[in-house]
């Protein structure tokens, strides 16, 4: 049986010596000096691997102006059947297990119109049906990131099209919050989420890549700049919450407790907007002044996968399909999103703490999708491609959604900040320390994914326990929540 050819072994109409160059611009370097100056370098790369792209793709299809290959489908327009074929086979075997969900989908929708009352029922099939449709909704930002000529671009959108439910999650609390009844909860939720990529999702992505490798060595380019962010975004995030907490009950300062709580919410928006011009920062130095050195680690971890070819021999969404895929996935999630937020307060009244709701029940359905990418990545030894996509996400979070809150609640006129309770700005802090001690020496193991595993069921049994304020529900118990 033939092997199927990459989309560098068909020919681009360009010279052997042109071609020899363009294979040169993609190899895998680590170096990070140089004699010549960086961002000539850069813009160099960057220059030739644009013009460098071929003709025709692995399956022979002509490539489109603008597309890259890997994404080429070889069609046009909308096929519903191809379009149900592919969006069902998905991207893995486990995705395509989470599609067997979606009739549950209906079920929950049509639950919540024709049983109104029945509020448990409700909560549980609408977190199922989230599964599949935030499945969906990866996916169709997969196949819009293929598509993509520039690789450190396409990771960037797919990890924002990964993090779409989160923020239709956290924005759904925010507009339905009355009386800053919800605020408890997406203040758990915005920790829990960073909580679950950061140990869940690493963790079982270390463990996944040592079932097949004793040792997975990831660049420093991936691993330091990421464990360096989080760091920082972790002191942005607690560093108002301890302002708070320190200064309430205590003598030794003139002040009350309205105008510690005013300071509170004026420093949590002052860090929020600092956050989100930091993010497009990052956003920057990935996409545009390093994007060569980060394509060049994504498209050598592209390569290492040892079932590459099967997966470049798979069809394809036309441009077409995936909008399509993106609008039916973001309608599921959307509705799914409201009728989940409704029937928290029902939850909370059967004895679930607002605390484990936030903290482990809300990341773990919004993040699913996302993680089960990540692990399939690392399972396949992409590590630095598993790596971007969990400490993107986290990043994503802590400098821009969890920011984005903040503001958005100011302009709602929700008392939204950084105020958290200490049990969550402890248990991020710690979390945070730990996985910069497990990416220090560049290399993981399936024993440091067990660790971090361990800690996010550690950090998940005491939020379990975590009792609720003595008066839930009202703006003044929320706030005695943090005393």
């Amino acid at each position: 049986m033939a092997r199927s050819r990459t989309s560098r072994e068909y020919p681009n109409g360009r010279s052997s010596r042109d071609q020899t160059n363009g294979r040169r611009s993609r190899e895998y370097t680590t170096e990070k000096t140089s004699r010549t100056d960086p961002s000539h370098v850069s813009t160099d790369r960057r220059d030739r691997r644009r013009s460098s792209l071929p003709q025709y793709n692995h399956n022979g299809h002509e490539v489109t102006k603008h597309i890259h290959p890997e994404g080429e489908s070889g069609r046009r327009g909308f096929h519903p059947f191809q379009f149900l074929a592919i969006c069902g086979r998905s991207s893995s075997t486990t995705s395509m297990l989470v599609n067997l969900l979606w009739p549950v989908v209906p079920v929950a929708i049509a639950l919540h119109f024709a049983r109104p009352e029945w509020h448990i029922p409700i909560f549980i099939t609408n977190y199922i049906a989230m599964v599949p449709a935030a499945n969906m909704l990866g996916f169709a930002g997969q196949e819009l990131s293929r598509k993509m000529p520039q690789k450190a671009f396409a990771v960037v959108l797919e990890t924002t099209f990964g993090s779409i439910v989160e923020i239709i999650l956290f924005m759904t609390l925010l507009k339905t919050s009355v009386n800053d009844s919800n605020v408890s909860v997406i203040k758990a939720a915005i920790l829990g989420s960073i909580l679950a990529n950061i140990l869940l999702c690493l963790g079982t992505c270390f463990v996944a890549g040592g079932l097949k490798n004793d040792t997975q060595e990831f660049h420093s380019a991936v691993s330091e700049n990421g464990s360096g962010l989080m760091l920082v975004a972790a002191m942005a995030l607690v560093l108002p919450a301890v302002f708070y907490q320190y200064l309430y009950n205590n003598t030794d300062y003139i002040t009350t407790s309205t105008m510690i709580t005013d300071r509170t919410i004026k420093i949590s928006r002052g860090v929020a907007i600092i956050s989100i011009i930091g993010y497009l920062i990052y956003v920057a130095y990935q996409t545009i002044s390093h994007d060569g050195l980060f394509h060049e680690i994504y498209e050598a971890d592209d390569h290492k996968d040892k079932d590459r070819h099967e997966e470049l021999a798979k069809p394809k969404l036309t441009l077409t399909e995936v909008v399509v895929a993106l609008l039916i996935s973001l309608a599921c999630v959307s509705l799914i999103a409201i009728f989940l937020v409704l029937e928290i307060p029902h939850l909370v009244e059967r004895g679930v703490s607002d605390s484990f709701i936030g903290l482990i029940l809300i990341p773990l359905v919004e993040k699913l999708a996302e993680h089960l990418l990540a692990i399939d990545e690392a399972y396949d030894n992409q590590i630095n491609m598993a790596l971007a996509h969990v400490l993107g996400a986290s990043i994503q979070t802590a400098m821009f959604n969890a920011p984005l809150v903040v503001l958005v609640g100011w302009g709602l006129g929700v008392g939204m900040d950084y105020n958290f309770a200490i049990f969550d700005a402890v248990a991020l802090v710690l979390a945070v320390i730990a996985v910069g001690s497990f990416l220090r020496d560049r290399k993981s193991n399936y024993l440091e994914g067990v660790l971090c595993v361990m800690t996010y069921v550690i950090i998940a049994i005491c939020a379990f326990y975590f009792p609720n304020p003595a008066e839930h529900g009202t703006g003044e118990a929320a706030e005695g929540s943090q005393h």
